[in-house]
């Protein structure tokens, strides 16, 4: 059920009729809530109930556990139990398929035939898996914490974890931030409900109006076939899609947004002009925000954050952003782009200690360079979550060195060969010496920077599963 088809609005008008008209009576209220969130999940799937539902139970009676247990080894265990019993069900329906492929060339290399692919999940992957099962361990973790008490109440927790608005594909909520909404009675406010109709106007405008015509018109064509298009089209596909994902992933939160405050809820506003970026870090934090807060929450700071020596904060920051990378998609380019988002960050933190701590980005000009920079690295990595395989990824951009410009290409390399020739000995060792001094995370990125525009360059293809988050 689209948030931009007739079912959603139907489904919305409808409940928030009957939501407004019992706004009084919180039990009838939230059940309502909860009807019109199972019945907008399962017209999806009718069995994706089921395993949202197992999230629930699951999760509301480990918080329950967790509340109970008079130590804190027990209430570990029971936290282990919620991490293991959703990062299963999570792995097994999104990543086993993936993971089977992986495998096979392990196994041909050990001699063995073992019959993952035949246990492997094959068919749709449910809806919002990644969202729900996060949103779900939150309310598991923070009750842990003792940030919140554990939720008496099933239907006020199974309403926290289903809520239409946001299910499918956020913003990701916290029990801390939701639950105390749902204790007071909602005011038909004039202002809230102009501002929703707002929201909504502008994602249904941002998802039809430009993302799915830069889509249609841009983008997808390109893709598709992209011997056929010329390298300018590649280009422009190139920048195309950074504008379509944004106007996509923002129009729906914006919807969702908008949806939720109609019922007197307030959610996390998910993106903050992200393109303005003068960094990658500072990208993160203006993109996706409410997964870049989870994450940074409950994996990033219990990994050790930003404390200890340069290696661990380097690993901290990797782990990081590969997880990031995987919770959207299962598929190799996915683990590469977390991967380069993870080594961008590192570089990044590296910079910054050679300055001394001291931010670059003070003057205009070095503003513009920081902007343009952060803004073609997170074009151009852009590419990976979009090109369907490794081979389409190499068409688009080999498509650079075809014939037709093959001409620039050799007085670009003529040009470079002149420079390298005739530059001062000097020049030539000081940089060998920076390199060389280079941490070993931020020399592997400049090396696997140079495989990768190498293996672009290499005839043949590499097919990998790939499917949107």
């Amino acid at each position: 059920m689209a948030f931009h088809s007739w079912h959603y609005g139907l489904l919305l008008l409808s409940t928030l009729l009957i939501y407004w008209m019992c706004a009084n009576q919180r039990a009838v209220r939230t059940w309502l809530l909860l009807f019109s969130s199972l019945l907008y999940y399962g017209a999806f799937e009718p069995w994706f109930l089921w395993l949202l539902l197992f999230t629930m139970l699951l999760d509301y009676g480990i918080g329950r556990c967790i509340g109970a247990a008079a130590t804190r080894r027990a209430k570990l265990g029971f936290l282990w139990c919620s991490l293991l019993g959703n990062l299963l069900l999570l792995a097994y329906f999104k990543y086993s398929l993936w993971l089977a492929e992986l495998s096979d060339p392990l196994q041909r290399a050990l001699g063995t035939d073992l019959p993952l692919r035949e246990y492997a999940w094959k068919e749709k992957v449910p809806v919002g898996i990644s969202f729900y099962t996060f949103q779900s361990l939150s309310y598991t973790i923070d009750v842990f914490r003792g940030t919140i008490q554990p939720l008496r109440s099933l239907r006020d927790f199974s309403t926290f974890v289903a809520f239409f608005p946001q299910l499918v594909a956020g913003p990701i909520v916290r029990a801390k931030d939701f639950l105390p909404q749902m204790e007071f009675r909602p005011r038909l406010d004039r202002a809230w409900v102009h501002d929703g109709i707002w929201r909504i106007a502008i994602g249904l405008a941002k998802k039809t109006l430009l993302a799915d015509m830069v889509a249609r018109y841009l983008v997808d064509p390109v893709y598709a076939h992209p011997e056929q298009y010329s390298p300018l089209m590649h280009l422009v596909a190139l920048y195309a899609f950074s504008a379509q994902i944004y106007c996509d992933f923002s129009g729906y939160s914006d919807i969702a947004i908008g949806s939720a405050r109609l019922f007197g809820f307030e959610l996390l506003e998910n993106f903050d002009a992200p393109y303005r970026a003068l960094s990658i870090r500072e990208f993160w934090r203006r993109w996706h925000i409410s997964l870049s807060s989870w994450v940074r929450d409950y994996l990033f700071f219990p990994l050790g954050g930003s404390r200890g020596s340069e290696s661990k904060v380097a690993f901290n920051l990797m782990v990081t952003m590969v997880i990031i990378g995987l919770w959207h998609g299962a598929s190799t380019l996915w683990l590469i782009y977390g991967v380069s988002q993870g080594a961008a960050l590192i570089l990044e933190r590296w910079l910054e200690r050679m300055r001394g701590g001291k931010p670059y980005a003070t003057t205009a000009p070095r503003k513009i360079l920081s902007w343009f920079l952060a803004f073609h690295f997170t074009t151009v990595t852009c590419a990976l979550i979009r090109a369907p395989d490794m081979a389409s990824l190499r068409a688009l951009f080999g498509k650079f060195g075809d014939e037709n410009i093959a001409a620039v290409w050799g007085w670009v390399a003529l040009a470079g060969a002149a420079i390298a020739h005739f530059l001062p000995d000097r020049w030539v060792e000081a940089c060998r010496a920076r390199v060389v001094a280079l941490p070993t995370p931020a020399l592997g990125f400049l090396l696997g920077l140079l495989c990768g525009c190498l293996f672009l360059i290499i005839e043949g293809q590499t097919s990998f599963i790939y499917f949107q988050f």
